[in-house]
């Protein structure tokens, strides 16, 4: 469900496995904006700069992988894996390249089952157990059993390439989803579903606001949802909110320059 508006009218999202209470639409917005644009201080030292000196780097992942275009298959998406959940070892990075071979079929009748319908449009059958064999939510709990030692690179790679289709999954925010499985689920990627589907119209209002002020990319709600999820079961999401409302992109909102999906920019509406 939608919650009820904020006191300042503005429309919610009501996200269960983030917390209790819902989350208005701009700190949604403002979040995603931190984890866009946002930078954080490092002291770097190199034979130019014996003394040091600090730089400004990317606070979180959005230059790595979501502004990132998809590749050939191969080593590409294990780097995308690693610009997501840091560098692998030799070791880890054939456990990583064998698992994606594996993984790679599922992922295959996973899109064949979906017939060109985002996650979001499934049936509810294809996330229940009552539905299986042969659903995506099978596909999916395979996909999670097969991956080797490191299924969140492996999750990223794969949502990279099927960023409609394919949840995103880490540890915490697993954990996070957990407590929310309901009987007949196939796996917490029901969770996902749901949240997905109820709410929709903030979702959707949402994703093409990003798109619209960031411009380098165009993250679906699934990535959205796993972002904002992956903020709140971290404790970034204050910090990461932080950072959004000092971007030149939070003050182009504020300001009106974008309005909404299907709304032109108040400078190009003559008012």
């Amino acid at each position: 469900m939608i919650a009820a508006a904020t006191q300042d009218g503005g429309p919610t999202l009501q996200l269960p496995s983030t917390g209790p209470d819902p989350m208005s639409l701009d700190t949604a917005l403002a979040a995603i904006l931190g984890y866009a644009r946002g930078r954080r201080p490092l002291r770097f030292r190199s034979p130019d700069w014996p003394r040091g000196h600090w730089a400004q780097l990317p606070a979180f992942g959005w230059a790595r992988f979501d502004a990132q275009p998809v590749g050939p298959l191969g080593d590409t998406d294990i780097l995308i894996g690693e610009g997501l959940h840091g560098r692998l070892d030799r070791a880890d990075w054939s456990d990583v390249h064998d698992a994606l071979s594996r993984v790679r079929p599922l992922a295959d009748a996973a899109a064949d089952r979906a017939a060109g319908r985002t996650f979001w449009e499934l049936p509810d059958e294809e996330l229940s157990v009552l539905g299986e064999p042969g659903t995506v939510g099978a596909a999916l709990r395979e996909i999670g059993r097969t991956s080797g030692r490191h299924p969140e690179h492996v999750f990223a790679a794969l949502h990279h390439r099927r960023p409609e289709l394919v949840p995103h999954l880490t540890r915490s925010t697993r954990r996070a989803m957990l407590a929310h499985v309901e009987e007949g689920d196939s796996g917490v990627e029901a969770v996902i579903r749901r949240e997905l589907r109820a709410n929709d119209p903030a979702l959707s209002t949402l994703e093409a606001t990003t798109a619209a002020l960031l411009g380098d990319a165009r993250p679906t709600r699934l990535r959205l949802h796993d972002i904002l999820l992956w903020l709140a079961t971290t404790l970034r999401l204050t910090h990461a909110v932080e950072l959004g409302r000092g971007t030149d992109e939070w003050r182009a909102h504020r300001a009106g320059d974008y309005v909404g999906p299907g709304e032109l920019p108040a400078r190009e509406r003559g008012s």
